[in-house]
């Protein structure tokens, strides 16, 4: 008896304290500053329940996203998360806002917690997911948002249009968007597990699924050109490059020249990164004229990415030896047009690889074989443009677009 009284006491400044930790709401070990912001939060949510609905809240949210403000974005997002905690489609734009601010961990944590909370629903946040993982993860994530959009267009295809437009989740997928997930599958084929056992068949396999959902998407088409380029099929893959481009560069230009900028012509123009892929493909095929207006598409899209300005050095030195050994090759002796035309190619040339070299010590990149590709161009040409030679090169001061541009840009600003 004595030793089970002993026991009792011995237990109970334990449930004292079990107790106290519940009344304190698991503030024990917090500091008093730290005590205090909590119960502010708590406060501030309160607060924010009793004034907004989730739903405005993200309105709000969309609101900051579509003008590129995506700090005050995360703001309103979390806002609404505190008045539901399980809000999908907050979670999906939460961490569309934390991919975009290049918080990548809490972007992941964000996505998860929707596929714990909805799997079977909702492809994007698998996409996303895809996105941020590599090799067979990524792989992994893409298969299994592809299986959400089968299904979701299969519930689709058993509804009418106005009630497919009600639909809560506001997703509404398309062949397209099967397409498009497709052909990331297959970038990861070309890249992270290109040496793995039957890549090249994989890669094929995907291109086809992609072009058999939508058989005129250009990022489709595209692979299916770099792949046979890598087969040695180059005159099939140059069809293919040409059809791929043949679905928005002229619209692009067209729309480049009336100053328009109708969202279904930007909608369909392939990303940045893809649209670098062309100009390389088209300089490998010899497609030099072509290239230079895909070249001079991105240049006013955006000025500082080097890679932009060296491939349009290079293009020209292209036409520059070109036009030359045509000449040389038809034993005549040269025009003074011709001398104009080659002048003209050289300067252009030398001025685009100056800038890209002024660009690539202002940006600190890392690319020693392009930047010793640059310096050699350079030399054959006869050495670095300066300013006063012709177009004003650029220098440490550099601001890469005009008062006007930037106004222009200011409305569609984008991150490469």
């Amino acid at each position: 008896m004595g030793g089970q009284a002993k026991n009792k006491k011995k237990n109970k400044p334990k449930r004292k304290d079990n107790r106290q930790n519940r009344a304190d709401g698991g503030f024990v070990g917090l500091s008093p500053q730290d005590r205090m912001k909590i119960k502010m939060h708590e406060k501030a949510k309160k607060k924010t329940a009793e004034k907004y609905s989730a739903q405005q809240l993200l309105e709000k949210t969309q609101e900051c996203m579509d003008s590129f403000d995506f700090d005050m974005a995360g703001l309103f997002c979390q806002r609404a998360l505190d008045v539901d905690s399980n809000n999908l489609q907050a979670l999906d734009m939460l961490g569309n806002i934390c991919s975009e601010l290049g918080d990548i961990q809490k972007a992941k944590e964000v996505f998860l917690r929707a596929v714990e909370l909805s799997p079977d629903d909702g492809h994007s946040k698998y996409m996303y997911l895809g996105q941020i993982h590599t090799g067979q993860e990524a792989v992994d994530y893409y298969t299994r948002g592809i299986q959400v959009l089968m299904s979701a267009l299969e519930k689709q295809g058993t509804k009418t249009e106005a009630a497919a437009a009600t639909d809560e989740n506001h997703e509404l997928p398309t062949a397209k968007d099967i397409s498009v997930a497709y052909c990331s599958i297959t970038e990861i084929y070309l890249t992270d597990l290109c040496m793995e056992e039957g890549a090249a068949d994989k890669c094929r396999e995907f291109i086809e699924r992609a072009l058999q959902y939508h058989h005129d998407n250009p990022e489709a088409l595209q692979l299916m050109a770099s792949y046979l380029f890598s087969t040695e099929k180059i005159q099939e893959g140059k069809e293919y490059l040409l059809k791929s481009i043949g679905t928005w560069l002229p619209a692009q230009k067209q729309s480049a020249a009336s100053s328009a900028t109708e969202e279904d012509t930007q909608n369909e123009i392939p990303p940045y990164e893809s649209r670098i892929t062309t100009a390389k493909l088209l300089i490998e095929s010899e497609e030099y004229e072509m290239a230079v207006d895909v070249l001079e598409g991105l240049l006013e899209e955006d000025d500082e990415v080097v890679q932009v300005w060296y491939l349009s050095g290079w293009v020209c030195y292209l036409q520059w030896e070109k036009a030359k050994e045509q000449q040389e090759g038809e034993g005549r002796e040269v025009t003074e047009e011709e001398q104009e035309e080659w002048k003209a190619l050289q300067d252009a040339a030398r001025s685009y690889l100056t800038n890209a070299k002024k660009l690539y010590s202002k940006l600190r990149c890392d690319d020693q074989p392009m930047l010793e590709h640059v310096e050699q161009l350079l030399g054959e040409l006869g050495g670095e443009m300066e300013a006063e030679e012709g177009e004003p090169a650029l220098d440490k001061d550099y601001e890469p677009c005009s008062d006007e541009e930037e106004d222009n840009d200011a409305e569609a600003p984008m991150e490469h």
